[in-house]
C-alpha cells in the first residue's frame, strides 16, 4: 500500500479519530460547516472562537463576526455536533494589532484592509499557536481558498468558486502557517453546496446571512469608527484641484477615499472630478479628472513570498496580481528591490490604486497564490 492511500482527508497518516483539529469558528455558516463536516468524518474536533471586540456593542450589530450573537451561534453548533468549544478573549490583542492601525492608517490618508491584518496578526498567529498548545495536528478555517501539496511542499491556490475566492485576504500567509493550516471549503464549487451541508447536518446557522462589513465597522461607516477611536481627528479643510485652486470645503479627510466621486459637494462642473490624492498635513482633499486615477507602477513593501525559490532569485518575473479583492488577477511584471520591497508594473493601468491596500501575487499560468505585499505610496 502506498503512503498516499494511507493518508486521511487532512493529509495525516493515521485515522481521523487520532487526528486532532482545531477549527477557528466565527459563528458563521462556513466555519460551522467545516467543524461539523470534520466531526462527521470522525476527527477529534475542538472549536475555538475569538472574542475580538466589545461584547455589548457587538450585540446590537447584525452581521458582525467573532462577538455577541456569533459567539452564541458557534457554541450552539458545537453543542449540536457534540465537540468541545472554547471562547478566548482577544479584545486587547485585536485592538492593538488591527483596530489601532486601521484608525491610524485612515488618519494618514491610506485605505487599510483590516481583514488581512486580522488573519496575519491574530487568527494565523496567536490562534494558530493556541491550536498547537492544544496538541492539535492542524487548524482548519472556513476560508474559501485551496491548499495543495506540490513538489516543494504545501501551496496556496485560489478557491474553486471564483466568486467566493478569498486569496486576496490571505496573501500574507507564511509557509510555516500553510504547513499547519487546512481549508476544507476551498474545493467546493459554490456557497450553495456549503449551505446544503449545513442543512444536512441540521445546523442552526444554515440560513444565517453572510457578513458584508468589516466586523467592527457598523454599516460600513468608517468615519464614525475613526471619530470614536480618535476623537477630534476629523478636522475640516479645503477641497482643491491639482493646481491648488480651492473648489470647496470638507469636514475631515477621513470621510474621503481615492477614486471617490460622489459626496464631494462641488457639482456644476463641466468635467466630473474624483479624489486623486489626500494630503493629511495640509488637510487637503485633492480632486482631478478620472484619467488621473490610472496608474501602472505600484510600489510594494512588507512582501510575503510563498512561491518556489527565494523572492530575489531570478530578478523580475511575469506574474498576475490583484490590487483589490473584487477584480480578477491581471498581468503584471514583478521587480524585486529587496527581500521585502518590490515594484509591480501593471500591463493595463488600474484606477484608484491607493496606499494601504494590498497587492496579491499569482502564478499567471495556474491558480497558485505566490504571496503579495502592501501598497505604500503613489508615484
Amino acid at each position: 500500500m502506498s503512503l498516499e492511500t494511507t493518508l486521511n482527508s487532512l493529509g495525516f497518516a493515521k485515522p481521523p479519530s487520532e487526528t486532532r483539529v482545531v477549527v477557528a469558528m466565527s459563528g458563521g455558516v462556513d466555519s460551522s460547516v467545516v467543524a461539523a463536516m470534520l466531526k462527521d468524518e470522525g476527527y477529534d474536533v475542538v472549536g475555538v472562537t475569538l472574542q475580538l471586540y466589545d461584547h455589548g456593542a457587538a450585540l446590537v450589530k447584525k452581521g458582525a463576526c467573532c462577538a455577541g450573537r456569533d459567539i452564541h451561534d458557534a457554541r450552539r453548533v458545537a453543542d449540536e455536533m457534540n465537540f468541545p468549544h472554547y471562547v478566548l478573549d482577544y479584545e486587547n490583542t485585536f485592538r492593538e494589532a488591527v483596530i489601532d492601525e486601521f484608525a491610524d492608517s485612515y488618519l494618514a490618508g491610506a485605505t487599510p484592509v483590516p481583514c488581512i491584518r486580522c488573519n496575519e496578526r491574530v487568527k494565523f498567529k496567536d490562534l494558530l499557536e493556541t491550536a498547537k498548545d492544544l496538541d492539535a495536528d492542524c487548524m482548519a478555517t472556513g476560508h474559501y481558498i485551496q491548499r495543495m501539496v506540490g513538489s516543494e511542499g504545501a501551496e496556496l491556490h485560489c478557491a474553486a468558486d471564483p466568486s467566493k475566492d478569498q486569496s486576496y485576504f490571505l496573501f500574507s500567509t507564511t509557509q510555516e502557517q500553510l504547513d499547519y493550516l487546512r481549508f476544507p471549503l476551498g474545493h467546493h464549487p459554490s456557497k450553495d453546496e456549503t449551505r446544503a451541508l449545513a442543512a444536512k447536518y441540521g445546523l442552526s446557522v444554515a440560513d444565517k446571512p453572510d457578513s458584508q462589513d468589516i466586523c467592527f465597522v457598523p454599516n460600513g461607516n468608517y468615519a464614525a469608527v475613526i471619530e470614536k477611536l480618535r476623537p477630534g481627528a476629523a478636522e475640516p479643510g479645503e477641497i482643491v484641484d491639482t493646481d491648488g485652486t480651492v473648489l470647496g470645503m470638507h469636514n475631515g479627510v477621513i470621510h474621503y477615499t481615492i477614486g471617490q466621486r460622489r459626496g464631494l459637494g462641488i457639482g456644476g462642473l463641466a468635467t466630473p472630478l474624483y479624489v486623486v490624492k489626500l494630503d493629511v498635513e495640509k488637510k487637503h482633499v485633492i480632486v482631478g479628472p478620472k484619467e488621473m486615477l490610472a496608474t501602472r507602477k505600484v510600489p510594494i513593501r512588507e512582501v510575503n513570498w510563498i512561491g518556489d525559490g527565494g523572492f530575489m532569485d531570478g530578478g523580475e518575473r511575469q506574474i498576475a496580481v490583484k490590487v483589490r479583492s473584487t477584480r480578477p488577477p491581471t498581468d503584471a511584471i514583478l521587480r524585486p528591490i529587496s527581500g521585502t520591497e518590490a515594484e509591480v508594473e501593471l500591463a493595463a493601468a488600474e484606477e484608484g490604486v491607493s496606499p494601504g491596500q494590498a497587492c496579491a501575487f499569482y502564478d499567471p499560468n495556474n491558480s497558485r497564490v505566490l504571496g503579495g505585499g502592501w501598497i505604500w505610496r503613489g508615484y
